[in-house]
């Protein structure tokens, strides 16, 4: 045994004096413990064979990493070192490697391990069953599918990934899926900061949890505050809800949605769509705030509706949602069209009120601006406040409502300064088919008629007050007219009505103002100019393990010893192939009652 001892110091005594003539030279893999150390030239290529002893493993040690395990083999003419069993690498105080097999050269400074490899930093842990070192560059890579795990995060696979020591971030591609106990992130490419937890996505990627899924091309995502930033096709769908924009802004834990520019919010349960460049969604509180040339549309099946104002909010339940559209705001479908600066739409009931806004009006009691105003067909209706109902199954009117100052107006089928007026404290209208049929004048009624024969002559101009009044309209035309405890009333022929008589105190004929197509829904505004987004970085393809710097190294480290195999060239992974990513479908987000029951390029 002594004997056996004294040739083991004595041989490990002749190789460390054979290693230290290349001192001088770049430094060499120095044998810190050898254990049971033996050497044969017909064995190896005449490599150094060690066997740990019953104290302790072999340690090797080269500029700053440590390297343990119970059997290595030493091809001390291209310091190189195989290890085998229980190997241990360790980089700093930070950087640990555990693996079956780990082969490393000291010239080229590159590692190759496999066998329930697991390579660990302060914030994740790697495990994969090949992985490549370049501890030149600080990079790890594998490319036979890789898992690491970050307790904050979640956890990543991936079919390819990198590691950059010194940047502190990963790089997985293909198939790269993130597992968190609240959403699954799936992308083609991730560029992952374990510190901070901030995640940027390259290629179609989505972000799958129990409400909510969200869709990009292009994306960041911090995976410890749970915010995120997602452009190009970027949308979420919030169960009923989906909201699509250049650029949004995502926070999972206030259930918060904004969106910049060219935005679309999709109601897929009350079939309606609101559009602008900018808007905020809060889902818990069942609400979307929009502005910028904002527009909803609910779409009917013979004829959709459109509101338009300075602002829109949608606020309710799915099937107790109301619509608020105010300053200027505005109403248009093939037969009606109105103005107000407020108008709130009830969709379960089917009412819409066209409000007048008490801080825009005026003290002058001969004003008439600013009042809300509603077109049907050829009538002008106005009035303080007006009310509109709606059979929300049939999709058509239903009745009409005009408190304080009720004025119908109609311009005379053949002259063309003549108007048919009618005004009231308040007025009932009824509709059939879309069309007015009956109107009720309730209190203080006056009108000025244009009476026309069968033949369109006129045959005298009535002007009557009355308590009341009843309407009857036929054909877009008045049948009849019945007056209730009529004051006073008379016909006239035209030539004996005052001009100045023409006109019932209020008269405002705003036809120049009418909405006949959807764009004069924006008539008169001017145009919208738009922020620009600063983007997130363009995709880069991934740099190749095996770079140049990589092959002049291996080519260096062969030139020692031109009549053996370089073994610094053995198991060097493949050049990748480039993926084009197939753009997969949105997955539709489940209801929850059906639930229940620049860091990175």
């Amino acid at each position: 045994m002594v004997l056996n001892s004294f040739k083991n110091i004595f041989f490990v005594l002749i190789l460390c004096l054979t290693l230290s003539g290349f001192s001088q030279e770049k430094q060499r893999i120095r044998i810190e413990y050898a254990g049971i150390a033996s050497s044969n030239p017909n064995i190896n290529e005449g490599a150094f064979v060690f066997l740990r002893d019953e104290t302790q493993q072999i340690h090797f040690i080269h500029e700053g990493v440590n390297m343990w395990c119970d059997k290595a083999i030493y091809y001390e003419d291209q310091d190189f070192i195989e290890a085998f069993s229980n190997v241990v690498m360790k980089q700093g105080d930070s950087i640990n490697m555990v693996a079956k097999y780990v082969e490393y050269s000291g010239k080229t400074q590159l590692a190759f391990a496999q066998g329930d490899v697991i390579l660990t930093e302060p914030q994740s842990t790697l495990t994969t069953n090949k992985l490549y070192f370049d501890r030149t560059r600080q990079l790890a890579y594998y490319n036979t599918k890789g898992k690491v795990v970050r307790d904050s995060s979640g956890t990543i696979t991936s079919q390819v990934g990198r590691y950059y020591m010194n940047a502190k971030k990963y790089q997985f591609t293909k198939d790269v899926v993130l597992v968190n106990p609240d959403y699954t992130l799936k992308t083609e490419r991730l560029d992952f900061f374990p510190d901070n937890g901030h995640a940027y996505l390259f290629g179609p990627s989505t972000i799958d949890g129990e409400d909510s899924t969200v869709y990009c091309e292009r994306g960041f995502y911090d995976t410890n505050a749970n915010t995120g930033y997602f452009q190009r096709n970027a949308k979420i769908n919030y169960d009923d809800r989906i909201v699509e924009g250049d650029s949004l802004y995502f926070d999972r834990d206030r259930s918060f949605a904004s969106a910049t520019n060219n935005i679309k919010v999709t109601d897929t349960i009350n079939n309606s769509v609101v559009r602008g460049h900018y808007a905020e969604v809060w889902k818990d509180k069942d609400s979307l705030f929009i502005t910028k040339r904002a527009l909803a549309i609910t779409v009917q099946e013979k004829d959709s509706v459109y509101l338009h104002a300075d602002t829109l909010m949608v606020t309710g339940k799915e099937d107790n949602r109301i619509t608020r559209a105010y300053y200027k705001a505005r109403l248009y479908k093939s037969d009606l069209a109105g103005k107000a600066d407020s108008i709130h739409v009830d969709h379960k009931t089917g009412l819409t009120k066209m409000i007048n806004l008490s801080r825009f009006s005026s003290d002058d009691i001969f004003a008439t601006t600013r009042k809300p105003v509603l077109w049907n067909l050829d009538n002008q209706i106005t009035g303080d406040t007006i009310h509109l109902l709606s059979n929300v199954e049939t999709e058509k009117l239903d009745s009409l409502k005009v408190f304080n100052n009720a004025f119908l107006v109609s311009k005379d089928t053949i002259s063309e300064d003549a108007f048919n007026q009618i005004k009231g404290q308040r007025l009932i209208g009824l509709f059939r088919d879309n069309e007015l049929y009956n109107v009720d004048i309730i209190k203080n009624a006056e009108t000025i008629r244009f009476m026309r024969n069968e033949e369109n002559e006129l045959i005298g101009i009535q002007k009557s007050k009355s308590g009341s009044l009843n309407i009857q309209i036929i054909d877009q035309a008045i049948e009849e007219v019945r007056f209730i405890n009529q004051i006073d009333g008379n016909i006239y022929p035209e030539d004996e009505f005052p001009k100045s008589g023409k006109r019932l105190r209020g008269f405002d004929w705003r036809g120049e103002e009418r909405l006949t197509s959807i764009n004069d829904l924006f008539k008169d505004e001017a145009p919208i100019v738009l922020p620009i987004i600063k983007g997130l970085h363009d995709y880069i393809p991934p740099e190749e393990f095996v770079d140049d710097s990589v092959t002049k190294r291996i080519e260096e480290a062969g030139k020692t010893t031109p009549n053996k195999p370089n073994k610094a060239a053995r198991n060097l992974p493949k050049k990748t192939t480039t993926v084009i990513p197939v753009v997969p479908e949105m997955k539709p987000v489940k209801s929850t009652k059906e639930k229940k029951a620049k860091e990175g390029q």
